[in-house]
């Protein structure tokens, strides 16, 4: 709560938080409901077997739901252990994880809060936060996925802020983790300063169409011993196109991700990475 500006107030926000039977029950409601908004409490009954089941960040859509029939300015969904965020706008549509943060990357710096220059993404990120980025002077280093690499590179160039698309926001000077309650008071705040609906205060930019498939493998390979990849990754870029080829950690599954201003060829030289990859992998 102590990361909320003084001087502002939630007095007349209708907000909709969905707590996913989590760890942020109780605390998030109230903390919302002390700095005055009317509340709408969501996924608040824990019973030590429905964390995260069909509710919470990991499940927007119900929190959605309850947006639009509440009519409330914007929704709030945690996961289980409150250190995720997913936001919902007045209109019902869920705001995209880069866009959030490369809002909040810029507030800080108009704020003076920004250290480093600019915030720590993940490769999954959009071009288009890039673009935003620069636009107002700052930068974006990009580490590999997982928060705890947005981190150690946050701390490596003396950065307080950094985060993921998928809702891990990192403020270094209020906790060195992702936390949803602290990266929700600090949007809600940008939100009651730019005197905007959320829908137009989160969406300041257009993001780069994306491509992104998980091909199953029968074995996961050094990609330096793959044959005609390099080849591959050089088509790609000819085309103008970003792309992000990696295993996943967990299944026998790689991932891949491209990203460039024309869909239809993007969906092109998607189909043809997958069937490089299936020839060369499964």
């Amino acid at each position: 709560k102590n990361s909320f500006p003084e001087d502002a107030t939630l007095w007349g926000k209708r907000i909709v938080i969905d707590c996913a039977n989590g760890a942020g029950y109780i605390v998030g409601p109230t903390i919302l409901q002390e700095l005055g908004a009317e509340v709408v409490v969501i996924g608040d009954e824990p019973n030590g077997f429905n964390i995260n089941e069909g509710c919470g960040a990991m499940h927007p859509e119900h929190l959605a739901k309850v947006v639009l029939d509440k009519r409330a300015d914007i929704g709030i969904a945690l996961d289980g252990d409150a250190d995720r965020l997913v936001m919902v706008d007045e209109k019902g549509e869920v705001i995209d994880g880069d866009k959030l943060m490369g809002v909040l990357a810029v507030h800080l710096n108009q704020e003076g809060k920004l250290k480093g220059g600019g915030m720590v993404a993940t490769v999954m990120s959009n071009q288009g936060l890039d673009e935003y980025l620069a636009e107002n002077g700052l930068k974006l280093l990009r580490s590999a996925v997982g928060d705890k690499h947005v981190v150690e590179m946050m701390m490596e160039h003396g950065m307080n802020f950094g985060g993921e698309q998928s809702g891990h926001i990192i403020f270094a000077d209020y906790a060195k983790t992702g936390d949803g309650l602290t990266s929700a008071l600090q949007a809600l705040a940008y939100l009651v300063k730019s005197g905007k609906k959320a829908s137009e205060a989160f969406n300041p930019y257009e993001s780069y169409p994306q491509q992104l498939v998980n091909l199953r493998v029968e074995e996961k390979r050094p990609f330096e011993e793959i044959e005609g990849l390099d080849a591959l990754k050089e088509r790609v870029e000819a085309q103008g196109m970003r792309h992000l080829f990696r295993y996943s950690g967990t299944e026998n599954k790689i991932r891949l991700l491209l990203e460039g201003r024309d869909e239809a060829a993007l969906e092109s030289m998607m189909e043809e990475c997958v069937g490089f990859f299936k020839g060369a992998l499964v």
